[in-house]
């Protein structure tokens, strides 16, 4: 069994490597101290399990979550963080459990048993998702297939969505469409710019643009560049496969 644990607190990392051995005997822990270790880790061999610190700073828990997906599809995400309010976050990014600061023994072996149960793939499996997403435009709720979503934009204080020719505009926040499309199956979305969020599989052309970063092109849309962001750009790369 191997298991990455990244916190960039050393005292914190080595208290829970040292209960999760007392737990699990013989283990195979990698450590990592950022976002972009926690990347390095998942590109180098299949882990089991990943203890990610909630707040590590370089990289949001939104977008390391869907990178280490991608990258480790069959290994559990649980997230550590000293703030129980967290938790919420948690199970809305769709990770398999979370763990407290200051930990407990007892706490750390449940989500061990839920984690790592013969049950849990087929749980997930079973779990229904919709696949459509509802859209509050003009007075009234449109519901969209999510797979034919191109890509979202900031406008005003809400956003405009982009779906194969067809748009609306909708007084949330881009970042609560974020987080709802994050919990459907079958689709891939991504924040590539804090005002862009686009359907991966919907990204015609990639290329250099700006300011040491990079543009991207979506299907139907060509005619419309797409910043992405310096810091997503790793990601971007990783969630891509290129």
């Amino acid at each position: 069994m191997r298991i990455a644990v990244i916190d960039d607190e050393r005292p914190a990392r080595g208290e829970l490597i040292w209960q999760l051995r007392e737990l699990l005997g013989d283990v195979d822990f990698a450590e990592g101290d950022s976002g972009a270790a926690a990347l390095g880790l998942a590109g180098e061999g299949k882990y089991d399990l990943f203890f990610l610190d909630i707040n590590l700073g370089d990289i949001s828990g939104t977008d390391l979550v869907q990178a280490i997906r991608s990258m480790q599809p069959e290994a559990g995400i649980i997230f550590v963080t000293a703030y129980s309010e967290y938790a919420v976050t948690a199970f809305e990014l769709g990770v398999d459990d979370y763990v407290l600061k200051p930990y407990e023994k007892e706490r750390i072996r449940k989500v061990l048993s839920r984690c790592l149960s013969s049950d849990a793939p087929d749980e997930k499996r079973e779990k229904p998702h919709p696949k459509k997403i509802a859209i509050n435009t003009e007075g009234k709720t449109i519901f969209e297939n999510a797979k034919d979503l191109v890509f979202l934009e900031t406008c005003r204080r809400g956003c405009l969505i982009h779906a194969a020719g067809r748009e609306y505009y909708d007084s949330r926040g881009i970042g609560d469409f974020e987080k709802r499309l994050e919990s459907l199956e079958n689709v891939s979305f991504f924040r590539c710019h804090k005002s862009y969020l686009i359907n991966l599989e919907k990204v015609k052309e990639v290329f250099p643009w700006g300011n040491n970063s990079l543009g991207l092109k979506m299907e139907g849309y060509e005619g419309t560049v797409i910043p992405v962001g310096r810091e997503k750009t790793k990601i971007l790369r990783s969630r891509m496969g290129w």
